[in-house]
């Protein structure tokens, strides 16, 4: 991998050379297979670091050459991919996996058993911090039975063990890397897997440049010689990069254009309904936030149908309850309703008949998360909440997530996403709720603290009756939703377009893509 410091090349002459191209012939009508395939996405990248990478985005880029043992089809099942299969035990605490023989990492060595523990007694180092470090905190040892043989044996049953290995967390790197990068920064731009393509170069605002590993596993794959994945928050430049040819794939499809995308026979979009939620937290540490009748006030303070109209053309829907309902265990509570009234008065009763003055925080600043902003600003505006709106890059975001002293911590309410990555109600919830999980740890950026949720989760994931299960599961819910930690905003649907030339380019519900045979056809 070879790092560098200078900017990447400028768009003009590439668009340029696409709008002469446009004279031609329509829209998005690129037949030859590009050298390069080019997707361009709603927002920068944090770290090549599966391990280490809150955010879906760059965990779905570094799959372009991370592999694990498992990982998820269309569906979002899980199925094998280093690993040949699985053996579970009895009582459902030992998984037994046997690995693909012959598969070389990039620097030429083999993959086995033990490649495959050191990565997983990296990934939970207390020592480099890892942030998704507790993401396998219910395993209780790993062995290297033989060359081709891992055991996992788990604290107590999971049942949603082989989803946390599919989501891309789990990446197998070399041992030799493991070995030299003493420090989590040192993966964050450097990288050596099994996957179809090899790091190039990355710089996580500009873009991500892969090229085809010659030694992959699988015959005839990958069928491109290069990917580019750019980073390009703005809507209207990255529907013109499709419509042009300079990216043959783009997501977020911008929702207030996909009428047009639509109506252009080169092109084809995607609209998938996601289990990403978009919320905003409420930093219960911090006054006004610590009194429930101010975070319930919140939610009625924000129309939910209009805010799916004004943003997203529609292409959302307003969330009814902690997690959406594709997801085991879901329970239907709401939406909060639209009550400006209700919301100034119970105002009234904490305390604030004048309302107060506070900070308004987006995690991401593409155009959909500024209209999303500014309309929960002019909301909260109508019930006395004046909000100081700012929209932050991704390498911003450590403020929130790089704080250490919950009491310090700079966000007020902030908006923010969680995809549900592993689909099952625990790692749905559990990151963004639990009390043990507040920043640096995890995604707990509410603060919120209730003993009683906590017991609930623990209890739903070691549970293997699956009524009492879903008993816990839809008790912590009624409690969060009547704590209200934060505005239940929307379920978004994940909206992507691309060359009708490109397929097998997969976009999944939430929010990642399914792209090792994804190909050019005439």
């Amino acid at each position: 991998m070879t790092r560098t410091t200078h900017k990447a090349s400028a768009k003009a002459p590439l668009f340029a050379a696409a709008l002469a191209a446009l004279l031609l012939e329509p829209a998005g009508a690129q037949a030859a297979a590009p050298e390069v395939l080019t997707i361009a996405v709603n927002a920068g990248f944090t770290t090549m670091d599966p391990w280490d990478a809150t955010d879906n985005l760059s965990r779905t880029a570094a799959r372009s050459f991370y592999e694990s043992l498992y990982t998820f089809g269309k569906d979002l099942k899980p199925v094998p991919q280093l690993a040949e299969g699985v053996e579970v035990s009895g009582d459902g605490r030992v998984y037994t996996f046997r690995l693909r023989r012959g598969v070389k990492f990039h620097d030429g060595t083999e993959l086995t058993a033990e490649a495959v523990k050191m990565n997983f007694e990296r990934g939970a180092s207390p020592d480099l911090k890892l942030t998704r470090r507790n993401f396998f905190n219910f395993v209780e040892r790993i062995e290297a039975v033989d060359k081709y043989t891992v055991r996992f044996t788990l604290k107590s049953p999971m049942t949603a063990f082989l989803e946390r290995l599919s989501n891309g967390t789990a990446a197998i790197m070399c041992p030799s890397l493991i070995a030299r990068a003493k420090t989590k920064q040192a993966t964050a731009f450097e990288a050596c897997g099994t996957g179809p393509y090899k790091l190039v170069r990355f710089l996580p605002s500009e873009e991500l440049v892969v090229e085809r590993n010659p030694d992959y596993r699988v015959p005839g794959l990958p069928k491109f010689q290069s990917l580019r994945w750019m980073p390009v928050v703005e809507n209207s430049t990255r529907a013109a990069m499709l419509q042009t040819g300079e990216a043959q794939f783009i997501q977020m499809a911008p929702v207030e254009q996909i009428p047009v995308l639509k109506a252009e026979k080169n092109l084809v979009v995607d609209v998938v309904p996601s289990v990403v939620m978009r919320y905003m937290s409420l930093n219960m540490n911090e006054k006004p936030f610590d009194n429930p009748k101010v975070r319930q006030a919140i939610n009625y303070a924000i129309n939910k149908q209009a805010l799916c109209k004004v943003a997203y053309n529609g292409y959302a829907r307003p969330a009814d309850g902690v997690i959406p309902g594709q997801i085991p265990n879901a329970v239907k509570l709401g939406p909060w309703s639209y009550d400006p009234k209700k919301a100034r008065e119970l105002l009234k009763e904490a305390g604030y008949p004048n309302g107060f003055t506070t900070k308004l925080w987006s995690a991401y600043n593409n155009t959909t998360a500024q209209k999303i902003m500014q309309f929960v600003q002019q909301q909260l505006a109508q019930v006395g909440i004046k909000a100081e709106a700012r929209a932050l890059e991704a390498g911003q975001r450590v403020q929130v997530y790089g704080n250490k002293d919950p009491k310090k911590a700079p966000n007020r309410m902030y908006i923010i996403g969680w995809s549900n990555s592993t689909v099952d109600p625990d790692w749905g919830m559990r990151p963004a709720l639990y009390s043990k999980n507040q920043p640096p740890v995890l995604n707990n950026e509410a603060y919120y603290a209730n003993p009683k949720v906590d017991a609930l989760f623990d209890a739903a994931l070691a549970d293997t009756d699956p009524v009492k299960r879903a008993a816990e599961y839809k008790e912590l819910q009624e409690i969060i939703w009547k704590d209200a930690p934060w505005a239940f905003l929307v379920f978004e649907d994940v909206t992507s377009a691309s060359s009708r030339h490109l397929v097998n380019f997969n976009t999944l519900a939430d929010g990642s893509f399914e792209f090792y045979s994804a190909e050019w056809r005439e």
